[in-house]
């Protein structure tokens, strides 16, 4: 298996597959987050942040972001060992976000809000990997009332 870490979609198909109704119901975005040393913007500004830092500029203002298209902060930590398997490298954190369906997602990857916090993101990133993830039959029920408590914000 072949992975490659992207900041920002670079295939035309997966741009238009956002774009599909995707699954019923929460969709949870698993997102492996590798960090530059040090940030850097695109528009050349003087920077004294590591990459981890720009994110996390990044992290705080999407987590506010989240609740307005239905969404929220679900987890974060930081990747300490690969246990099983093999990679180059590993990612630095882990960051698991929910939202009520795919729609809900490209709307707000797609906002005016998002675009203007998303320069801390791409100062920040190396790479990274979205994995759309559901859950399966039966659990949605078990975590109902920790989505709804995560949607309030």
């Amino acid at each position: 298996m072949q992975v490659v870490n992207e900041v920002m979609p670079g295939n035309p198909d997966r741009i238009r597959e956002m774009m599909a109704p995707g699954p019923d119901g929460p969709i949870f975005m698993v997102n492996l987050l590798k960090f530059k040393d040090r940030a850097e913007y695109k528009d050349g500004r003087p920077c004294d942040l590591s990459g981890r830092d720009a994110y996390m500029i990044y992290g705080r203002e999407v987590s506010k972001l989240l609740p307005k298209f239905g969404g929220g902060a679900f987890f974060a930590a930081d990747v300490t060992f690969l246990a099983l398997g093999q990679v180059e490298e590993l990612w630095d954190e882990i960051a698991i976000a929910t939202y009520p369906n795919r729609k809900a997602l490209f709307e707000m990857s797609t906002s005016p809000e998002w675009q203007a916090i998303s320069v801390h993101r791409e100062a920040g990133l190396k790479g990274q990997l979205n994995i759309e993830t559901v859950l399966q039959d039966g659990v949605l029920g078990r975590l109902q009332p920790l989505l709804e408590a995560i949607a309030k914000g």
